[in-house]
Formats: structure tokens, sequence, C-alpha cells
């Protein structure tokens, strides 16, 4: 297979499965700044990083250890009760975040993942996890994301914290090696509208490949729990348009995509099963990728966008 790429957001998306492999290796260097079991954890980000955060908490606490929540870090309510506040940043310099830091510093223990250790979040938060080995050069985050999240499912498991069927991530590395090679398929990539389901740690799943396909192909595209998807979300699906689940189909749901003429997309490796969900949204990466050069577009500068979102600082 040819490892040539048209981008630089498509090399960085193929390199997920060392980037996750890493993670998992490099787990013991960063439980300074993981959650303790027990402790109740507030997780921050904004954006995909929030997206994350909200895929960790449903996994952390359907896995038993302990109370997590996620916040968009703009959206912190800044009440007592937390023992841990987590903050997943790529950039180190996002200005939500480095505000709920400051604010709360002192009064908890703060941890923080990122990619750059040469940022302000080093000296914002009491521990660092420091990914740098996932950094991306790409103003759309993939790897960055999937690979944070791939720690912490690395930490759940080596923690026997893993919630009842949730693969291990050797699991989903070799599921990853498969979504990095297999192209979209015709009908998706012909679709004009794209909504995404999840249910449990999924859902935040597919609130990040709505946003990814927002981002990078200016996509039209929604998200919802996928039992909420009959509650008003079926009336947008039709011929030409896509509901993508991430893991399990909800019983019936398959059959009320197609009876309305929509098309529905799922994470399957043919006879050995369905895709582990997080190698499933690397398929979503790729496609978000496939339809922005269709497009014309540039998915290493999208349009809007920058890196990092800092704010002038109001307060001077």
């Amino acid at each position: 297979m040819s490892t040539a790429h048209s981008s630089r957001t498509s090399a960085e998306i193929a390199s997920q499965p060392a980037t996750w492999a890493e993670a998992a290796t490099s787990l013991p260097l960063h439980t300074d700044a993981l959650p303790r079991r027990g402790e109740r954890v507030a997780v921050i980000g904004c954006g995909t990083s929030w997206f994350m955060a909200q895929a960790y908490a449903v996994l952390r606490e359907s896995g038993g250890h302990g109370e997590t929540d996620a916040f968009a870090a703009s959206e912190f309510p800044y009440r007592d009760g937390y023992d841990r506040v987590l903050a997943i940043t790529r950039s180190g310099t996002t200005t939500e975040v480095l505000e709920v830091l400051r604010r709360v510093r002192g009064t908890v223990p703060t941890g923080a993942i990122t990619a750059d250790p040469a940022t302000p979040v080093m000296r914002a938060a009491d521990a660092v996890a420091v990914l740098d080995f996932a950094d991306e050069e790409s103003v759309v985050q993939t790897r960055f994301a999937t690979t944070v999240l791939a720690l912490l499912r690395a930490h759940l498991e080596a923690e026997d914290a893993l919630p009842a069927g949730v693969r291990p991530l050797a699991e989903a590395i070799r599921d990853a090696e498969l979504a990095v090679t297999v192209p979209p398929a015709a009908e998706v990539l012909g679709a004009e509208q794209f909504t995404f389901l999840g249910t449990g740690w999924t859902y935040g799943l597919a609130l990040e490949a709505g946003l990814k396909m927002r981002e990078a192909a200016g996509a039209w595209t929604e998200a919802y729990p996928a039992m909420e998807y009959r509650h008003g979300p079926i009336s947008i699906t039709g011929p030409g348009r896509v509901a993508w689940i991430f893991g399990a189909l909800p019983q019936g749901l398959a059959d009320d995509v197609l009876r309305v003429g929509g098309t529905v997309a799922a994470g399957s490796r043919g006879a050995q099963g369905d895709l582990d969900p997080l190698a499933d949204l690397i398929r979503v990466q790729r496609l978000a990728v496939a339809l922005a050069e269709a497009r014309g577009y540039d998915p290493d500068r999208p349009r809007n966008l920058t890196r990092s979102v800092v704010l002038e600082d109001t307060t001077a």
C-alpha cells in the first residue's frame, strides 16, 4: 500500500494506530496528571477536547472509577465538591481552559493533557501529561484527540475499570489499522447530509464526528444520542442522507433509516464484526478530508479556524 498522502491532515490521520500504541506504552509517565480511583472529577476542554472529555466521563463513571462530569471550559460551574479538575488542551494556550485552571488552583488538584510542553498550561496545572508524539501541524484535530482518549482508556484498563463491552486498547489499535486503509464507500462520499448517532460514551464521538465534517469539509451534519433519532432527527433523513451510528445499533434503528430512504453507516469489519467506535471515528476523519478535497477545500487550512483560540485579556 502506498504511504503517500494528499495532505498533512491525511498523514496525521494515518498515524493514529502508532500514536495510540505509544500512549499505552507511555502511561506510567503520565499517571500523576490523571484521576485517582474514587475521586469526583470534572473534565474540561473546548471543541474537540470537550467531546473527548464527554466520552471519557461516561467511560470512567460507568467503569466504576469515580463520578465524572464533562464541561466546555467556558461553562465550568465553579462549584464545590470536585476532587480533581482534568483539562484537555492540545495547544496548551486556550484561553477558557487556562482561566479555569487559574481560578481553581490551590483549591482542588488539577491535571492537564497537552501536546506542547512549551505553553502556559505547564504552569497552570499541578501535573501535566505531555503527548508531544501526537501533536499536529493541522488546524483540525485528529490524532491528538483520539490519542488522549486512548491514553485515558489505557489508564482505566490498567486499573480494572474499563466498562463491560468496551474493548481493550490493543483490539482498538488493530481496528484502527484497518480503518486507516479502507476507503470511504461511494454512498457516503456522494451524500449531501450526515446525522451521527451514539450511545453512552460513543455520543461524544458522534458529536466529534459532526464537528470534524463541518470543520474540514463544511458539510451539513448533526449529532444526537441514538435513541433520540426517532424524536425528530429522523425527519431530515431520506435519499442522499446518511445516519452514521457509532457502536451497537439500537434495535430497529437501521430499519427506520432505510424505511425513509436513508443510508445506514456503521463501523463494520465484515465477518469479523464491528469496529471499535474510536477506530470508526478515523473513518469519519478520512471521509471529511475526502469531501474537503472534492469540494476544492484545503483540509490543512480550514476556513475561519485557527489552531487555538486565544482571547484578548480584558482584565487589565
